[in-house]
């Protein structure tokens, strides 16, 4: 286990649910935004049910800059005296008491800024984490090891940095296991073997995942070999042309020095030591050759196992009396050769432990880990973007498996969370749901819905001012629902028409390729009428860009609640030592950057 600093302080429950309780308040008037479907946006009026600010006020507000919208003080003032433990309890100067519909944008986008995890102070920093956790031990990462060599620019991110927290976790707790949930395609799995020298199970439902990943981890180990092979080139190539260049200046000393022997006397000669014919390889040459290793090579014990079993002694490349002979270089050949055999049997059991194993199977809350893990033992369990329910499943397996001492987990796919409140009066035999998690929202009944949840997955780091979401995209879907009220009577059409508009020459194209695809005969509608309704909605396009970019505003409040209703579950443990929630990743590279984090109390 590794020396470590205390870990950080992180809020405790009650902060924890005064912010969720603050939050709550925000979402019960914003909440209507985010769960109108834009599929429905002309049919269900909705602009006009929901926003009483025209169209070009919103998307002229949200254009702004950040900086723009803080220099505002009238605007602004309000809401920045009630950011206390509180939170904003004046929603009126946002939303209308008596119609409940959108009347200051600019307040609108503070109070949504307020509640988003980034300004509520619940996250704990990635950087002063690790700190705690590797404590004054210097890091065992190379920082010549580029993942980006094996993996798209975005997964090699969320790799690099993933691996480095559970390596650290793992070193903290003294853990050598680790159990990847919806492991996929096995990059970090295979990361976390490879270079952390970890006992990885994948575990993915899929078998097709699999199978694949047990190729890829094969590729990889293959490129990881040559990587690593061609650092050591580098180093060997850097020591000899050291030592040539220093042989050609010793030739010259060496000279100067024979003949200085040659005109001294026989007991001077016997004086002479070996070492003064011989270059300074002890010195300076050995040093630089030591400091480019350590640049090169700044591997742990067990990763030198793993990757530099065949990596080149110092001593092959110097002359056999230039340094002080050791045990080793004492052992004759036959005896070295068994050393050798005995260091390299060592070398292969240790290989033994840091493997990566794809394993399929279907995970629940109720997974019997030992009927899928033979070797199971103390463990840490981790998830890079699950999907829907296996992120809380994460979660709940971690607290109720004695074995797993600590969990790392980084959802995604909010819309496929399955929600305990959404259907009230459905019956269902479900007793463990994706939401919601903690006691407060559970006694809340609180439902977000598949639309709000869906709006959760909305980027607001990846979408450009003034660009929002693909306007005309959504635009031909709306246009086209109301299309299909009209003249085929059909109210709610729950079917889907997939990628037909980038498949799509114009609005007219569009339209006859979704109707066949649904089903419906597009030989009744004449192209007159299509383009009829085209023009009827061509005008109020505006309206449609400035809702999307107010659920973009909202999108990150609704992650908020989430993550929070996780991060309070955790709390709620009684066995659980330490939890946080840590902002991992650069959210520009990777929109779902936040991990929920946990460990539990030493035995």
């Amino acid at each position: 286990m590794a020396a470590s600093c205390p870990l950080p302080v992180t809020p405790d429950l009650s902060t924890l649910r005064a912010k969720l309780q603050g939050l709550l308040r925000f979402l019960r008037e914003a909440l209507s935004i985010s769960s109108a479907h834009t599929v429905d946006f002309y049919t269900e009026s909705v602009w006009e049910q929901l926003v009483d600010v025209p169209p070009e006020t919103v998307l002229a507000v949200l254009g702004r800059s950040a900086a723009q919208m803080e220099a505002r003080p009238s605007e602004a003032r309000p809401l920045a005296e009630a950011e206390g433990e509180s939170g904003i309890t004046d929603f009126s100067k946002i939303f209308c008491e008596t119609s409940q519909k959108l009347v200051s944008v600019e307040a609108f986008a503070l109070a949504a800024k307020y509640y988003s995890i980034q300004n509520l102070g619940i996250c704990t920093p990635f950087e002063q984490l690790l700190v705690a956790l590797q404590g004054n031990q210097k890091q065992r990462t190379g920082e010549n090891v580029k993942p980006d060599e094996f993996m798209n620019l975005k997964k090699s991110h969320e790799v690099e940095a993933m691996s480095e927290l559970i390596s650290s976790v793992a070193d903290h707790c003294g853990i050598k296991q680790v159990i990847d949930l919806g492991s996929g395609k096995g990059y970090l799995s295979s990361f976390l073997s490879l270079k952390y020298g970890l006992k990885v199970y994948g575990i993915d439902s899929s078998s097709t995942n699999t199978h694949g990943a047990e190729e890829r981890n094969r590729k990889l180990k293959k490129h990881w070999k040559v990587y690593h092979t061609r650092s050591k080139l580098d180093v060997n190539g850097l020591a000899l042309k050291m030592a040539k260049e220093r042989k050609v200046q010793d030739g010259i000393d060496y000279k100067a020095d024979t003949e200085g022997v040659c005109n001294s006397g026989p007991a001077n000669q016997e004086e002479m030591s070996t070492s003064d014919f011989l270059p300074d390889f002890s010195g300076s040459v050995i040093s630089n050759i030591r400091k480019q290793m350590e640049n090169l090579q700044v591997y742990s014990h067990r990763e030198e196992n793993l990757c530099f079993d065949n990596a080149f002694s110092l001593i092959d490349l110097l002359p056999i009396n230039a340094i002080e002979p050791t045990s080793s270089s004492q052992i004759p050949k036959r005896k070295m050769s068994e050393a050798k055999r005995e260091r390299r049997k060592t070398t292969s059991k240790s290989k033994e432990s840091n493997i990566y194993l794809p394993l399929t199977s279907f995970i629940t809350a109720d997974s019997e880990l030992n009927d899928i893990i033979k070797d199971l033992e103390d463990c840490l369990m981790v998830g890079l973007h699950t999907c829907g329910d296996l992120a809380p499943n994460t979660l709940r397996i971690f607290t109720s498996k004695s074995e797993i001492k600590g969990v790392c987990s980084v959802g995604c796919c909010y819309h496929l969370l399955s929600e305990e409140f959404e259907n009230p009066h459905k019956e269902c035999t479900q007793q463990k749901w994706g939401f919601p998690m903690c006691h407060y929202l559970k006694e809340e009944r609180w439902c977000c819905g598949r639309n709000a949840r869906m709006s959760a997955c909305l980027a607001l780091e990846r979408v450009a001012v003034g660009q929002g979401l693909p306007t005309e995209s959504l635009f031909y879907r709306a246009v086209l629902q109301d299309i299909i009220k009209d003249c085929y009577g059909i109210t709610k059409c729950d079917g889907h028409v997939g990628k037909i508009y980038s498949k799509s020459s114009s609005f007219l194209d569009y339209v006859r390729k979704s109707l066949k695809k649904l089903g419906l005969d597009e030989s009744k509608l004449p192209e007159e009428i299509i383009m009829d309704y085209y023009e009827k909605y061509k005008p109020r396009m505006n309206e449609l860009e400035a809702f999307n970019m107010l659920k973009v505003v909202l999108a990150p409040c609704i992650e908020t609640l989430i993550l929070l209703d996780r991060l309070c579950y955790l709390k709620e443990q009684e066995d659980i030592a330490w939890s946080a929630l840590v902002k991992l990743f650069d959210p520009v590279k990777s929109p779902r950057c936040y991990a929920v984090i946990a460990l539990k109390k030493q035995q």
